[in-house]
């Protein structure tokens, strides 16, 4: 089994001698925490992880999204151990860990910077931590095979690195994490550095390959097409803090606040200036001239959460958003942007950018700058967000 299981965790970086004396006065009662960018900052020092709890399943794909900084490789590296864990608790398969060597919590760590010996062959990289346990040579033969086998990159074992391109590099970078038959794999953005076209081939690989090996995932993206296409479960991260945990499908149709439906989904979801409305059981969104009701689905949340008429922030994704020559909400096209199957219409409407997806089978004609249209939305796909703490009104 290889379940982990993070409780509370948390890590901050101390402040160096001298630098809490120059950054931190003493500070005054009830006096907010400053921050920095991304980071919080307090008398403990930098706060880069906050309150992560997370159980993941053997066999479990979970990936870790988020902007830069906002803490999901720190917290991919306490797993790891090459981080001390400043507070909270880190199991592996129902064992505490926290102070477990690196080396001795059975698990593997797929870099960005894929971290190959240069002057080993393939089959010599991928064979080392084999060695060093001293598995018998036999043994090391057939595993550093069917790594290999797995990877496509039999032909290569005889080469050294500097002779590969960053795909296959990558490759050999993964099959050297996969011979130690880890219980856990942690991937730290391995795809980065890697072109859209490879990027592509290898999040393929890498789908086939956790359906050949029994191991849990772990892996750490700031790329959303990554996490939606690789993750059983994404956990979206923002400034050292969760804010949302469930399937790609959960977490781009039902966002927990404006920051996750802004982030994921691509283009980013539209936002307006609207009003909720309540009336005795029916609930419905105002905006310009349109009153649409929301869904039943929606109404049944809102009202188990007796949400009263306010102002909101509304949601609708770009791919939701209809042209309609009787809709209530008036733009002017500002670009139209030609993707093949579809036209994607920047427009201006409310005061904001507007972004509006048209297949291009439904176009009778072409857009252009300055053209008026009207457009409209289901109740079902509207998402309410409050304007006081952000978080969607349904939940």
């Amino acid at each position: 089994m290889s379940e982990v299981k993070l409780v509370n965790l948390k890590k901050v970086y101390p402040f160096v001698s001298g630098e809490q004396k120059k950054s931190s006065k003493k500070k005054k009662a009830n006096e907010p925490e400053k921050k920095k960018i991304n980071l919080q900052i307090t008398d403990e020092g930098v706060v880069a992880v906050q309150e992560f709890n997370l159980d993941i399943k053997d066999k479990e794909f979970i990936v870790l999204v988020g902007p830069s900084g906002c803490g999901k490789s720190t917290t991919l590296r306490m797993v790891a151990g090459l981080e001390d864990i400043s507070d909270g608790q880190l199991y592996i398969d129902g064992k505490l860990v926290n102070d477990v060597a690196p080396k001795d919590r059975d698990i593997a760590m797929v870099f960005q910077s894929y971290a190959l010996y240069p002057h080993m062959t393939v089959r010599e990289n991928m064979a080392f931590a084999l060695k060093l346990r001293h598995v018998p040579k036999d043994e090391i033969e057939k595993k550093v095979r069917q790594a290999a086998e797995i990877l496509d990159i039999t032909q290569y074992l005889d080469r050294k690195p500097k002779a590969l391109s960053g795909g296959q590099r990558q490759r050999v970078a993964i099959g050297r994490a996969i011979v130690r038959a880890p219980k856990v794999m942690l991937m730290d953005e391995p795809l980065s550095n890697l072109d859209a076209k490879l990027r592509n081939e290898m999040r393929a690989e890498i789908i086939k390959l956790r359906e050949r090996i029994d191991t849990t995932f772990i892996y750490v993206t700031h790329d959303q097409t990554e996490a939606m296409t690789l993750g059983d479960r994404i956990v979206i991260m923002r400034d050292g803090y969760v804010q949302q945990i469930g399937t790609p499908q959960e977490v781009f149709n039902h966002p927990a606040n404006l920051f996750v439906a802004g982030f994921i989904g691509m283009p980013v979801m539209n936002f307006f200036d609207a009003k909720l409305v309540r009336e005795g059981n029916k609930y419905f969104v105002e905006l310009a001239g349109a009153r649409v009701e929301l869904s039943p689905d929606k109404e049944e949340r809102l009202l188990n959460n007796n949400v009263e008429s306010q102002e909101v922030t509304l949601g609708v994704r770009p791919e939701h958003t209809d042209l309609d020559e009787n809709g209530g909400v008036v733009g002017k096209v500002d670009v139209a942007e030609m993707m093949g199957s579809s036209v994607h219409l920047h427009i201006t409407a409310e005061g904001r950018d507007v972004i509006i997806i048209v297949p291009t089978v439904d176009m009778t004609g072409n857009f252009a700058m300055g053209d008026e249209v009207r457009f409209t939305f289901s109740g079902k796909v509207a998402h309410v967000f409050s304007k006081e703490t952000d978080k969607n009104l349904e939940f």
